[in-house]
């Protein structure tokens, strides 16, 4: 059967850029998966993704070269996936190799059976015996032997491992069930400052950040920190929260010229990133800067909201609306090339007081990074100019128009490649992004764009009625939505809510949450699926609970149910939600750092959910002296008009407007101003203390 290179048809950009390779990839998908069976050969399933460096190296050595393809052809169905595109299929293979080798990584090659069942695998092999790695020649050799002499074994291995993979879903005893009291959390005051010690015992205190290289942002340990902060007046957490926000904003891996955070840091230092800038990262990170500034009213974090935002809309948004997934690493096949600087060309550029500025962005003759220079900032603004006798306002204005001279000068260059795909999940995040910068920093371009991005979700994804797609591109959207699509889109909904008073939004997340729970819940546990029942081509639904690059999408249900059970009084949600916490409460206490989004929802319901609703003709300039402080455990409803919602019946007051404040089924006498609303010992207090 002559088969060839069919992924000049697909719309992905990692899928397109092996649409020419020599090697006979086939898209993932019902005819490869069947022409496996029908040939009795293995698959091999090549994951990766277009802002990853070592995938472009692996094609590079591997995939373009004749010889190896010629290998791959005559003794497989290889198969290319993008792990964007199809996170499912990524999961669970993933795990195969994490459980054979002890790791995992992109680029993921994985052998499987022609019933897909994974039996060897590994991430990069290089194309000669290297770095202690089998060249993956041999390992294609290898494999092909394997499977003409020793095919039982294999099947047999392919069977286990696939048990195993079931089984995994079950890494605590969710069959046993435990019996809820939703008005006494099953999380305590201590237990709640426990998470925030476990949390600070893994922290870099020198540098932020938490652990050793290669560091990650880690963003749901640092606002769980902020929490700890702001319930137990802790010192320690908050430091720690800050510092790290601030390592960021200053390092190496935040873009100094144009803004924007790269995926992780290859140092302890935050100097040396991968360069890839992905679009759920950014967003997280404005998050957790909104929830800072909110705290601290420090201003790097309210100029790091800002120019992460200008960055975002500058260089990831689409012309059509919408936000492409990544900016690749590379350029002209050099990881980092466009980003970095060598002094002579760096101080030619700024030319006039090129001293002071080399001196501020760290430059030197020897570079700080493999010859080169990675722009960052060690000292404080201040005390550069001080070393150069300047004064703090001259220093700014040097420095902001050598950034303007250094950004256009680069603009010359090569950009790195652009992941244009938009992904449903991802813009989701980037909404409620949007909303926290508008709460914390009250301007309305990012309400607007918060606005017309979930516009742009609803037209572009929606597939029918409550039902949406995971990825668009060139007016084609395609691949139903997994769970992190529909938490994040909920969670979205939910947030332009509080800052819109729209009450729309509540209805289409209830909407939303209702058909999550029909089509992704697991009968033996309180959570949900990745995969709705009826996706048919995958051999496993994984339930995943720890905390990734991106949210648990279990953790964001639990908090988006919760919400939706109090706005709608709908206690069968919020005895699931607490059911899903409570459930974990060992795993939480025990590995907070890989559990974060869970840990920050345990302690707003251990502190007590404030229930606030501001209900009146004039209610707008008490909302906005609500949305920017911080407080982590609310709920915000407001309404102009008289209304049904449970949080507004019997409340509104004609020609008269009020801020309402219940917990725990209590309510306090309305407040007509913000001022006793925000006394602390009211909204921090612990209900069991």
């Amino acid at each position: 059967m002559g088969l060839k290179n069919e992924l000049i048809h697909e719309t992905s950009p990692y899928l397109l850029q092996h649409a020419h390779n020599p090697v006979h990839w086939q898209p993932w998908g019902e005819k490869a998966l069947q022409l496996a069976k029908t040939l009795q050969k293995p698959i091999l399933v090549s994951i990766g993704y277009s802002a990853c460096h070592w995938c472009h190296v692996m094609e590079k050595e591997s995939f373009e070269n004749e010889a190896t393809a010629a290998i791959m052809n005559e003794h497989f169905i290889n198969i290319k996936i993008d792990r964007e595109e199809r996170p499912d299929i990524d999961h669970i293979y993933m795990d195969a190799v994490q459980a054979m080798t002890g790791s995992g990584g992109w680029p993921l090659n994985v052998f499987l059976t022609p019933d897909a069942k994974p039996f060897f695998g590994g991430t990069y092999f290089p194309p000669v015996k290297a770095y202690n790695r089998p060249s993956f020649t041999d390992v294609l050799l290898h494999i092909h032997h394997s499977w003409l002499n020793e095919n039982d074994v294999i099947i047999q291995q392919a069977h286990t491992l696939t048990n195993h993979l079931k089984k995994s879903n079950n890494f605590i005893d969710l069959k046993n069930k435990i019996v809820v009291d939703v008005d006494k959390p099953a999380f305590s005051k201590q237990d709640c400052i426990n998470i925030i010690q476990n949390i600070l015992s893994k922290a870099d205190t020198v540098e932020g950040g938490f652990g050793k290289a290669p560091k990650f942002p880690q963003t749901f340990s640092i606002n769980c920190l902020l929490q700890g902060a702001y319930f137990f007046y802790d010192d320690k957490a908050l430091q720690q929260a800050t510092l790290s926000l601030k390592k960021m904003l200053y390092g190496g891996i935040y873009d100094q010229l144009a803004g924007g955070l790269c995926r992780y840091s290859t140092d302890d230092v935050w100097l040396a990133p991968h360069f890839e800038k992905m679009l759920y990262d950014n967003a997280l990170f404005i998050v957790s800067l909104g929830n800072a500034y909110a705290f601290t009213k420090d201003d790097d974090f309210k100029i790091g909201i800002e120019k992460t935002i200008a960055f975002l809309l500058n260089e990831m948004k689409h012309p059509e609306g919408g936000f492409f997934a990544a900016l690749d690493a590379d350029s002209e096949g050099v990881e980092g090339k466009f980003y970095v600087w060598d002094e002579q060309s760096f101080k030619n550029t700024v030319g006039e007081h090129a001293e002071f500025v080399a001196a501020y962005f760290d430059v030197t003759k020897e570079g700080n990074w493999e010859h080169h220079n990675i722009l960052r900032v060690q000292q404080p603004l201040s005390i550069v100019a001080q070393q150069f006798d300047l004064d703090f306002s001259t220093a700014t204005t040097i420095i902001n128009q050598a950034k303007a001279t250094l950004l256009q000068e680069r603009s010359k260059r090569v950009r790195p490649g652009t992941d244009d795909k938009i992904l449903l999940g991802w813009n989701a995040l980037l909404v409620t992004a949007f909303c926290k910068a508008y709460a914390v920093l009250q301007n309305d371009m990012y309400k607007h764009e918060a606005v017309t991005l979930m516009a742009f979700i609803e037209q572009k994804f929606m597939e029918k009625e409550g039902t949406f797609l995971h990825t668009y591109k060139n007016g084609v959207a395609k691949y139903p939505a997994f769970l992190d699509d529909y938490a994040y889109l909920i969670e979205a909904c939910i947030a332009l809510q509080e800052i819109t008073s729209d009450q729309s939004y509540l209805f289409k997340a209830q909407q939303y949450a209702t058909f999550v729970i029909k089509n992704f819940s697991d009968t033996d546990s309180p959570y949900f699926f990745f995969t709705d029942e009826q996706q048919t081509d995958v051999i496993v639904r994984k339930i995943e609970l720890y905390d990734g690059a991106t949210p648990s999408a279990n953790a964001v249900m639990a908090k988006n149910l919760y919400y939706l059970s109090v706005v709608f009084d709908r206690q069968e949600w919020r005895k699931k939600s607490v059911e899903m916490i409570e459930s974990l409460k060992t795993i939480i206490s025990t590995h907070s750092n890989s559990f974060g989004v869970w840990a920050a929802n345990a302690i707003n319901i251990a502190a007590g959910i404030n229930e606030i609703s501001v209900i009146g003709t004039n209610m707008m300039p008490l909302l906005k002296n609500v949305l920017p402080e911080y407080i982590p455990n609310c709920i915000i409803q407001s309404t102009l008009t008289n209304s049904d919602m449970p949080l507004f019946k019997n409340r509104f007051v004609f020609s008269k407007t009020f801020i309402y404040l219940c917990r725990y089924f209590i309510c306090e006498k309305p407040f007509s101003n913000t001022s006793e609303l925000f006394n602390e010992g009211r909204l921090r207090a612990f209900n069991n203390i």
